[in-house]
């Protein structure tokens, strides 16, 4: 090969890259000495960005789509070059092309238990585990603050940190919003989105986006779980206490299946409705006490008494129920002996002690 011939083959017409693997978010273009012709074509796929580097600084970024690469086309690393009009030497620069597809079912999970402060339970521990999906927003960006000079950069290279960043977020977003841990478990689509958008904003200054956040599942302490459950079943049983009675009964008649003979069926059947009527009567009692006291605290009827007998009469009644006298406001009884002013209640005068009938 003559030396016109290495030469011209040192030249590069046509720059592109395809993805072999699924992984790959930045790959660099091979130059190993060789240079760039004026006019060589620069084939950018979707879901590409190329982006051209020179003397250590990012330079033109190119969109998808066939580019023809010209000085016009080229106005920053012009410049940075020092290009005069017309340029059509040969030239050297880094190439990068970055991939923005979507990198999906990345998982992650809580190393460590998640501390959070309940309203109902105080303070406890809660694991969870899910996946998420990114891809690069900024391919600029991506390139200034995360991938530095390396020649090739996988998803391998960030997602231990990004699952770092998804379980501090996750942990902020539960501290912040106050939910509760019964709550939380039966929201999981709501606390995603709540999550996803605080999260998001980690992810957006490293030119990246947080396209998917999915907690697939929270697990708390055994003893938080247990308390759980009873709170869920004694909600069920306040709203439908006959259709409970119901289920129990029939799960006694279903464990006599189990065993044999009458006596079993009587003390099966004795079970199911023992429990029945018990928390009936319980709930019944409640029911009455709350409607005991909200008698007890209605306000008496008005009455008065005779003056002449005592008798307890009606506030509007006008003559008493028991001796026919007159009832009034201005009639006051008297003692029949001394004429002393009584009691309307009183049984022995005050001042003579005559009794009063």
């Amino acid at each position: 090969m003559g030396l016109f011939s290495w030469f011209k083959s040192q030249l590069l017409k046509n720059i592109d890259w395809t993805d072999p693997s699924q992984n790959t978010m930045v790959y660099k273009f091979p130059m190993e000495g060789r240079e760039i012709m004026i006019g060589s074509k620069l084939t950018v796929r979707e879901s590409q960005v190329a982006i051209f580097m020179v003397k250590g600084k990012i330079a033109d970024v190119f969109m998808p789509g066939i580019h023809t690469l010209i000085v016009n086309n080229l106005p920053i690393l012009s410049s940075l070059l020092a290009w005069p009009r017309g340029f059509k030497s040969p030239f050297t620069a880094d190439v990068f092309f970055v991939n923005t597809k979507q990198f999906t079912n990345q998982k992650w999970g809580t190393t460590n238990p998640i501390v959070m402060r309940d309203k109902d339970f105080g303070s406890i521990r809660i694991k969870g585990y899910g996946s998420f999906a990114f891809k690069v927003k900024d391919a600029k960006l991506f390139l200034q603050e995360v991938f530095g000079t390396n020649s090739l950069f996988t998803t391998e290279s960030i997602v231990s940190y990004l699952k770092s960043i998804l379980v501090s977020g996750i942990s902020d977003t539960i501290a912040e919003s106050k939910i509760s841990a019964l709550d939380l478990a039966c929201n999981l689509m709501e606390f995603n989105k709540l999550a996803k958008e605080q999260i998001n904003n980690q992810f957006n200054a490293m030119g990246l986006d947080l396209t998917n956040l999915v907690i697939e599942n929270i697990s708390f302490p055994e003893q938080v779980e247990k308390a759980i459950d009873t709170q869920t079943s004694m909600g069920v049983l306040r709203n439908n206490m006959d259709t409970y009675v119901k289920y129990k009964s029939a799960e006694a008649i279903g464990d006599f299946a189990k065993n044999q003979g009458i006596g079993g069926l009587g003390a099966q059947l004795g079970t199911g409705m023992a429990i029945g009527d018990m928390i009936r009567n319980t709930l019944s009692s409640t029911n009455s006490t709350n409607s005991n006291k909200q008698n007890d605290s209605s306000p008496q009827k008005a009455v008065k008494f005779c003056p002449n007998c005592g008798a307890k009469n009606t506030k509007s009644a006008k003559f008493c129920v028991e001796c026919g006298s007159k009832l009034g406001s201005d009639v006051k009884p008297t003692c029949p002996k001394c004429g002393a002013e009584l009691n309307a209640r009183a049984k022995f005068c005050p001042e003579c002690g005559t009794k009063i009938k």
